[in-house]
């Protein structure tokens, strides 16, 4: 199966999170350290990468199952946050022992800045990750893709891992990537990933080497993933994204400046967009296109404000295959 394969009409796209959280976003104007200012938003709501992802699709209309670790102490509480989005979230989270992070951003409106302040996830053990397991064993069926996303423990639970998306592969599904560090380095060493999606500092680490942030520099590392990958998305923040295949490389970037309000989750919106943009099709430029253009109006606040049918044909993106 190729690449332009990865997602049928009717695959079912699970989102698998090891390291959740609730995602607290506090926006106002002129902070600076020392002040009590009101602020002028803030937002709560389930998050972590995987979450975020799920989020994603539902917001292009794509339905899908938000799976992976969550604390026994706040599930019911994810629970009601998820149901407004019932008709398009499938909400199946293995619930453990804990309580799952609380991370806090602040964004400045009026001076573009932010602060992101991340405390460590501890649901993740032995224990729970045999019993997410179990819970994927049933959820997950032939032709389901399964996307494994966000921060992973590293050291002995590695192993834990690993079975967990031999598992998921065995069952017919394919698998998606997009973690870091030893995790990203395990999973991909398996050789079962269908696509991986490093941003260009992962990349580097990944692969142990200097990389050069220019289309010919990152389609010529994507390329040395491919034995043991069918498909490298390389998010490039502002710059765009890269697609690096078996069959060619393509890189993508928004033909239009505008005022980013935030960076956070753009990744994320990468990736659901390039899902979306696989269903049903098999051109990988579209597909690319998609992900860049659900990016974009992330960094543009777009996705809090605005329908995804709203967004496709007032952003625009260009797309083109890189010759050698």
């Amino acid at each position: 199966m190729s690449m332009d394969q990865l997602m049928g009409a009717k695959d079912r796209i699970i989102t698998v999170g090891l390291c959740p959280a609730w995602d607290i976003c506090c926006r106002g104007r002129a902070l600076d350290w020392g002040l009590h200012k009101e602020i002028d938003q803030q937002v709560i709501r389930p998050a972590g990468k995987a979450m975020n992802i799920s989020h994603a699709l539902a917001w292009m209309g794509q339905r899908n199952v938000a799976a992976g670790l969550w604390g026994q102490d706040d599930h019911e509480q994810v629970l009601r946050r998820m149901r407004p989005l019932r008709e398009l979230v499938e909400t199946k989270l293995t619930a453990v022992a804990g309580q799952t992070r609380r991370n806090i951003t602040v964004v400045d409106s009026a001076d573009g800045r932010e602060m992101h302040l991340r405390s460590k996830s501890a649901l993740a053990s032995a224990k729970s990750l045999r019993k997410l397991g179990a819970d994927l064993d049933r959820l997950v069926r032939r032709h389901s893709v399964c996307v494994f996303a966000g921060a992973m423990p590293a050291g002995p639970l590695l192993a834990e891992i690993v079975r967990i998306v031999e598992l998921c592969s065995c069952r017919g599904a394919s698998i998606v990537v997009d973690t870091h560090g030893p995790a990203l380095k395990a999973i991909v060493e398996t050789g079962l990933a269908r696509l991986v999606c490093p941003n260009v500092e992962e990349l580097s680490q990944l692969l142990g080497v200097q990389v050069r942030d220019t289309p010919v520099g990152l389609a010529s590392l994507g390329r040395r993933l491919l034995a043991r990958t069918e498909g490298v998305l390389i998010s490039r923040g502002p710059k765009g994204a890269m697609l690096v295949t078996k069959d060619g490389a393509w890189r993508g970037r928004c033909a239009v400046r505008r005022k980013t309000l935030s960076t956070v989750g753009c990744g994320d919106y990468l990736l659901a967009g390039f899902l979306k943009g696989l269903q049903g099709k098999s051109d990988l430029a579209v597909a690319l296109r998609t992900a860049v253009k659900a990016a974009t109006a992330r960094a543009w606040g777009w996705t809090e404000t605005k329908t995804w049918l709203q967004m496709e044909r007032r952003i625009n993106v260009d797309v083109a295959r890189l010759t050698f």
